[in-house]
């Protein structure tokens, strides 16, 4: 049986107001009186105080911009070039930062981790996060590396069910998960809702998960995986390469897919766990944005705590993408959760992923 053993995460230096970055939002968009009403309606009624970021610009005087130009324009606007370089210099670190967290919880040496897996979609290279990770933790040559690019939010669940299967099909694997997102980078300046709605809800951050099937550890146990595509979503939610960065599409449609079609998925995975809906006494739900969390609150009809840990992940980091959920995961884990644990994230595709899990009382 597959448990996780331990959860790090880990922040970069940064750490923005809401308020300070709806600021500098309003300089880049440069909208008019109306437009800035509503950008202020937005983000007063985010569910976000702040955000961290490598970068300090979104709350720092002009003349201490290190990443954006400091001209009226702000051209030249960052080139794809510049925002890989910066992932290539912090992308690594920040990752280290959780692993170091999450292998000393676990009283691990990194010399005993077998297996690694790096989760991005915000940087992509080769050699890529993987050896870069090898390389500052002295980790084995002869480390089993794979790396999940690309899948969004949902990548850090989809991390987890790799490694399950590598835990089952390899006694005494020891497979370290890390999530590593620097969002920050891929703000663009055209004030379409896409891009006003990535501004408004994405941060950087980091999260590391050590699992084994090692029984005499203790652990939270991994039952199974359940994920869905919801075609008529697939145009509301994408993530694609530009020559001035990442673009994404992120549709105000979302959170009504989801209060549909959320329930009816849940209904079929736990069906397939053997479980029925009441058998589920926490739920884990990655903080897409407050209205996320308000579909699936709708969707099963939970009541207003039940989802306490991802509207306090929300609020204090924002939406990181991939390490997101394993920072409300850690926060439940750490007030107490027990029992049976639903985790959901969703991503491109429509994709909806879930995962069983049996949490031990700490």
């Amino acid at each position: 049986m597959t448990k996780i053993l331990s959860i790090g995460t880990a922040i970069p230096a940064y750490r923005h107001r809401q308020q300070d970055i709806l600021q500098f939002m309003q300089r880049v968009y440069a909208l008019d009186y109306t437009g800035e009403r509503k950008l202020r309606f937005l983000y007063q009624h985010s569910g976000i105080d702040s955000r961290y970021s490598v970068l300090p610009d979104y709350s720092a005087p002009i003349a201490e911009w290190k990443f954006y130009p400091a001209t009226e324009s702000f051209e030249p606007f960052p080139s794809l070039e510049l925002r890989m370089s910066w992932y290539q210099k912090y992308a690594a670190s920040l990752s280290v930062d959780a692993i170091r967290k999450c292998l000393a919880e676990a009283k691990q040496s990194p010399q005993g981790i077998t297996h690694l897996i790096t989760v991005s979609c915000t940087g992509m290279s080769a050699p890529g996060l993987d050896l870069q990770v090898m390389e500052l933790m002295e980790l084995p040559r002869s480390l089993n590396r794979s790396s999940i690019n690309f899948m969004g939010c949902y990548a850090a669940l989809h991390g987890l069910k790799q490694a399950d299967a590598i835990c089952r099909s390899a006694p005494g694997a020891k497979v370290l998960v890390v999530c590593t997102e620097l969002c920050t980078l891929h703000f663009q300046k055209s004030a379409t809702a896409d891009n006003i709605a990535s501004s408004l809800l994405f941060g950087d951050g980091s999260a590391a998960v050590l699992l084994s099937n090692d029984e005499q550890q203790k652990g939270h146990a991994i039952r199974g995986f359940y994920s869905e595509v919801i075609p008529k979503g697939k145009k509301d939610m994408s993530w694609e390469l530009s020559s001035s960065g990442f673009q994404m599409t992120l549709s105000g449609y979302i959170p009504e897919l989801i209060a549909t079609d959320f329930s009816p998925l849940v209904s079929r995975a736990v069906s397939g766990f053997g479980l029925q809906i009441n058998d589920i006494s926490q739920w884990c739900i990655h903080p897409g944005g407050k209205r996320i969390l308000q579909a699936v609150e709708k969707s099963l009809a939970l009541p207003g705590h039940a989802l306490a840990a991802g509207y306090e992940v929300l609020k204090q980091y924002g939406n990181m993408s991939s390490p997101t959920i394993l920072f409300v995961l850690k926060e439940m884990l750490e007030m107490g959760a027990s029992g049976n644990m639903l985790a959901a994230a969703f991503g491109p595709g429509l994709t909806m992923e879930t995962c069983w899990m049996e949490a031990e009382p700490v």
